[in-house]
């Protein structure tokens, strides 16, 4: 069984349907699915609004969890019964999905597989922004909008392992409660407050280092506005739409970088530059649990409908998972 996209339009468009097993090509194995993550992404996918990269599945799905039961050819140092959880770039929906041998890790340890799919889209994400092209360093000031998302509440914890000081926006008192205890030291209602006043008054006027942004439009002034002098901002979604009039003289004044990403179409090459970095900066801290996934809900794989209604609601804090067996 397969979830499908029957049509472009709302979460009711999601069907279950019945697929061929696919066989993995060189470099690939064939992932049994245990679990899969649900990430705004798939929801922009079903809308008609995100089209899949050439040679990717139709079925949605970014992440996955299970056991290899196939390996393709020229595939190295893993073994058939493996269990992993990887970064695809669709076909996450269903009962069996191919992976990119490189871009498959091991769960670690004392993991669970429903948690383990909740890691590699949000992983992969945050890294390569936030401490590729971000460059944070330790007691910089770091700002990540929607901080108690799938990326927020990883981006909050990697941030805060490294010794930065977390700065996050949350649009309910419980999310911004979530947000300091996952080590943020100033969460904002956005809903109450204005964040570029806020973060103003809390740095003495010299705002943060780097912004992790997910919301574009009228957001981007908003984010020079309280960025430091030789501040990043990164973009990686924008929820308000991918235009906006700016003035530039911060950027000019600050010395300001303004960059972005969007990790799908990236080369298999280029993402496993970033599963090695992953492997040994970050899953040791996953295994001795200073870092952690967090699930809000999980559904049954033919239940995807409702875990895309329920994330359009835009109540839950964490992750999404479909559990497959």
């Amino acid at each position: 069984m397969a979830i499908e996209i029957s049509r472009p339009g709302s979460w009711d468009v999601l069907k279950p349907c019945r697929r061929a097993v696919p066989l993995p090509g060189r470099g690939e194995v064939l992932v049994e699915v245990a679990a899969a993550g649900v990430n705004r992404p798939d929801v922009v996918q079903r809308q008609g609004l995100y089209t899949p990269p050439p040679g990717a599945s139709d079925i949605p799905g970014l992440e996955i969890a299970g056991e290899i039961v196939v390996i393709g050819a020229g595939v190295t140092g893993l073994e058939l019964g493996d269990t992993v959880c990887a970064l695809v770039t669709g076909g996450g929906y269903a009962e069996y999905c191919i992976a990119a041998a490189p871009l498959c890790l091991p769960l670690p340890e004392g993991m669970d597989s429903v948690r383990a799919a909740a890691l590699p889209e949000t992983l992969f994400t945050v890294w390569s922004n936030v401490f590729d092209r971000g460059q944070l360093k330790s007691r910089e000031r770091f700002l990540v909008h929607g901080g108690a998302g799938g990326i927020g509440t990883m981006a909050i914890q990697l941030a805060h392992n490294w010794g930065a000081d977390v700065f996050a926006t949350a649009g309910s008192a419980e999310k911004c409660r979530a947000c300091r205890e996952l080590g943020a030291s100033m969460a904002i209602n956005y809903r109450e407050e204005d964040f570029v006043e806020r973060v103003n008054v809390e740095t003495g006027g010299q705002g943060v280092d780097l912004i992790l942004d997910i919301i574009g439009g009228d957001y981007l002034q908003r984010n020079l506005n309280c960025l430091a002098v030789d501040g990043r901002l990164l973009q990686i979604a924008v929820q308000h739409g991918p235009k906006a009039a700016i003035n530039v003289l911060p950027v000019m004044l600050k010395r300001l970088t303004l960059t972005g990403s969007v990790l799908r179409p990236r080369s298999i090459a280029d993402k496993a530059v970033i599963a090695d970095a992953l492997r040994d900066k970050v899953w040791p801290g996953l295994a001795a649990g200073s870092i952690r996934p967090l699930i809000h809900a999980t559904f049954p794989l033919a239940q995807a409908a409702q875990a895309h209604r329920l994330m359009e609601e835009g109540a839950h804090i964490g992750k999404i998972v479909l559990t497959v067996r």
